[in-house]
């Protein structure tokens, strides 16, 4: 059968579906799906909030015996294995539906065209890539993670009319509107992770949560690049860690297994080069990288000195605390656990290194926010997939800090995918092509 216009209206409708639960389902991809009778619907789900159960088994049970003959539409190909729940296109098959509408193919090789066979072994009328561009595009990160091994980054900057992201020493500055910034709080809704760097989380105090009412449960993972565990321990970040994680990406040098390795005190912190631009050594290709707690890395490993821009310096810790280059690093690491900070020691300046890393904890989407350094650092090693660019009408003025992108130079190989317009402040949106 042909795709009709109802087939790419019904699965328009299953993709705004699935990205009701985008940021909630853990490792699992927010999956729509619609249970379609004599062209009503009859019954409909996304993937529940942490993974499971998945969104056909449910879509199915609401639907009952009016499943039998229907056709389904669902924004991911069904799975066809075993795992901790029964396979998607097994629960089709016994439910009896005639025809099932797929927008992508599962990439996942436990998946991948498997799903699609059973249906058919089974006698159901498959059609694949309905509306595949939108469907790609409402499971990026999923397909992200899945065929390069990293989460789907997103990199959102507010510029001011005369390209600056705010002032020196002055924390945060207001450079959108509260219609623009309620914007940014449904962005970090639907995303798993937020990252910043250590600079920012001093100079700014962020808190990185979403504050839209009903959305609070919603807030992201939140991550700090912090090689040298400077974050405060009076910081918003250390007070709520126990509302919402906070991981610390510290430096393999201040782990306790490097320190004890190298005969050194574990208060004996790395040295930091202010070399402008340069992000550190290479590490050895062969080497097994990752997020490691002290008891998962062979104590033999250690890497060479991370480099950190000026603006990313470890500063003064808020409430009188000694600075980060002279603290005692293992009082300050058991302060921070006690906090209920997770630390984990990975390069912090190798995102190459670290995106992996985290893909491995389950985070399928990274939204970068802050620093100008840490949002350079992503775009030079090439690992941005979308740019969301606000820009206001208002003047930050001389000794601002510049923005490390601006409309002018948007990095070759990405396509503007829209203008959108926040009161008196406009977002342009850019995505990777490839």
């Amino acid at each position: 059968m042909s795709v009709t216009g109802d087939d790419e209206d019904f699965m328009a409708a299953a993709i705004r579906l699935s990205r009701r639960h985008l940021g909630r389902t853990a490792a699992n991809p927010s999956v729509g799906c619609l249970i379609v009778r004599n062209g009503v619907v009859v019954g409909s789900a996304v993937t529940a909030p942490g993974g499971r159960p998945h969104a056909e088994p449910q879509a199915l049970a609401e639907a009952g015996e009016l499943a039998r003959g229907a056709t389904a539409y669902v924004t991911l190909e069904p799975c066809s294995h075993h795992g901790k729940t029964p396979p998607c296109a097994e629960a089709l098959i016994s439910y009896g539906v005639a025809r099932v509408v797929i927008s992508v193919t599962d990439p996942d090789p436990r998946v991948s065209g498997r799903g699609i066979s059973m249906l058919r072994d089974a006698g159901i009328e498959v059609t694949t890539g309905v509306l595949e561009v939108e469907g790609r595009r409402s499971l990026a990160a999923y397909l992200t993670r899945q065929t390069k091994n990293r989460p789907y980054v997103t990199l959102k900057l507010a510029v001011s009319a005369d390209g600056m992201i705010g002032r020196p020493g002055e924390g945060q500055v207001a450079i959108t509107g509260p219609q623009a910034r309620a914007q940014v709080q449904a962005l970090r809704a639907e995303t798993d992770a937020i990252l910043v760097g250590i600079g920012t989380a001093i100079a700014d105090d962020p808190l990185l949560t979403v504050r839209t009412p009903g959305l609070e449960a919603q807030s992201p993972i939140r991550i700090v690049l912090d090689p040298s565990l400077a974050l405060p321990l009076t910081s918003k970040l250390v007070q709520t860690a126990r509302e919402v994680p906070v991981i610390v990406v510290a430096s393999e040098e201040v782990s306790p297994l490097a320190a004890d390795a190298e005969g050194l005190p574990p208060s004996v912190p790395p040295e930091i080069s202010a070399t402008r631009g340069e992000i550190g050594k290479e590490r050895d290709s062969h080497s097994q990288d990752g997020l490691s707690s002290p008891g998962s890395e062979d104590a033999g490993k250690r890497v060479g000195h991370d480099s950190i821009s000026p603006g990313e310096m470890p500063g003064r810790a808020e409430g009188g605390d000694a600075p980060a280059e002279t603290a005692n690093v293992e009082s300050r690491r058991a302060a921070l656990e006690a906090a209920g900070v997770e630390i984990v020691y990975c390069n912090p300046y190798h995102p190459q290194v670290l995106l992996p890393a985290l893909a491995t904890r389950g985070i399928s989407s990274l939204l970068v926010e802050g620093g100008a350094k840490t949002a350079r650092l992503f775009l030079e090693a090439d690992l941005v997939d979308r740019i969301h660019l606000y820009q206001a009408p208002v003047i930050i003025g001389e000794g601002g800090i510049e923005s490390p992108l601006q409309a002018t130079d948007i990095p070759s190989g990405f396509a503007h995918r829209g203008t959108y317009i926040f009161g008196a402040d406009r977002l342009d949106e850019y995505e990777r092509e490839n």
